[in-house]
């Protein structure tokens, strides 16, 4: 077993979130997103990344939290999900933090009973709590975390939700 576990830091709203080091690609500036027909409120939109296609989530509408825009400081985590890549819009990417294995909790049963799963623990660090997540998780759609891990996907449903050409277009300021 590991002494820490490492994680990359990001801000939503008040709150420091994480996720492992390992699941995460790259992060970027958020540039223009192209918006993709009848998605999920959460699901921004696609993005072309150096020719590939990237669904990309708003992780405070994913929260439930209000939008407030984006700003300079505002980026997208590129992550590996289902085979495929994946971004998260944050308010900020900050560090990468050295968590102790002995400073982590696992989630509260609160938590894991009120529909948050995405929430696989809480790590101690200098004073402050941060919130970790299961990235697969978080970008799963509502029906397939409602399901159980062993049922198969309905027929129909390849798991590729967002992964169409957009009609539409969102503008974001790239902050330069």
């Amino acid at each position: 077993m590991s002494g820490e576990t490492h994680i990359v830091g990001f801000r939503v709203g008040r709150e420091t979130y994480g996720v492992p080091i390992t699941s995460l690609r790259e992060i970027v500036r958020v540039p223009e997103i192209t918006a993709v027909p009848d998605a999920p409120d959460y699901l921004e939109g696609v993005i072309n990344l150096r020719g590939k296609i990237v669904s990309v989530v708003d992780l405070r509408k994913r929260f439930g939290q209000p939008f407030t825009g984006l700003d300079r400081r505002s980026r997208i985590l590129v992550v590996e999900h289902r085979g495929r890549l994946a971004g998260m819009i944050v308010d900020s990417a900050s560090e990468v933090l050295k968590i102790p294995v002995s400073d982590i909790e696992a989630a509260p049963t609160m938590m894991q009973e009120g529909g948050l799963d995405c929430v696989t623990g809480l790590g101690k660090y200098k004073g402050r709590l941060i919130i970790l997540l299961d990235v697969s998780k978080v970008l799963a759609t509502p029906e397939v975390r409602n399901q159980p891990a062993v049922e198969k996907p309905a027929a129909g449903d390849s798991g590729k939700a967002g992964t169409k050409a957009g009609t539409g277009t969102k503008s974001a300021s790239s902050g330069k």
